[in-house]
């Protein structure tokens, strides 16, 4: 029973490296069709694609069922999604309201805007945590901390010369206009 588990023969082995070849190419042939943005993260519609292509990867390469061809059909459907949802988006603002999440400025210099961090889901440990990624020593390093649409946490710093953020780098981040405030009184 044992050996059952842990163990596989050789001609199993030989399918699932046929399965891998076979959807290896087929992901690689529709990423050159869909572009870039096949395993981007630039929303949290295009990670939880990336996380479904690799959920029918996974299962076609190490069971029998799905076959290989019922594993590409769904590829091509996700990846057809995908492409589908980015023209919808850049067509209609109101839809990419509805599927994006916007970001929210978290922090500005030194001063946590604990309201933001409320609604990003975050604490105060998880944005200690982003500061600490992203090398920074000490508040006064800080121009702002924004957490982005995709769950990602950026950090925009400073290397101890006097610099402000471009206007535009905040545009359509809730909260962005306090910079502006903060940063002229």
């Amino acid at each position: 029973m044992f050996s059952e588990w842990t163990m596989t023969g050789w001609p199993q082995a030989a399918l699932i490296a046929l399965s891998a070849a076979a959807m290896y190419v087929s992901v690689i042939l529709l990423t050159r069709l869909a572009g870039v943005r096949s395993f981007s993260k630039m929303s949290g519609f295009d990670f939880a694609v990336t996380v479904a292509i690799g959920s029918v990867l996974a299962s076609v390469i190490t069971s029998k069922s799905p076959p290989i061809a019922s594993g590409v059909a769904a590829l091509v459907c996700l990846f057809g999604l995908q492409i589908g949802m980015a023209i919808l988006r850049s067509r209609f603002p109101v839809l990419q309201s509805l599927a994006d999440n916007k970001p929210r400025l978290i922090m500005i210099g030194s001063e946590i805007q604990h309201d933001q961090l409320k609604k990003a889901k975050m604490t105060e440990s998880d944005l200690w945590g982003k500061l600490r990624e992203a090398n920074v020593f000490q508040f006064s390093q800080v121009l702002a901390v924004i957490a982005e649409t995709t769950g990602d946490v950026c950090v925009l710093h400073t290397d101890g010369e006097d610099r402000e953020i471009e206007p535009e780098l905040l545009k359509d981040v809730i909260g962005g206009d306090r910079y502006g405030q903060r940063v002229h009184r």
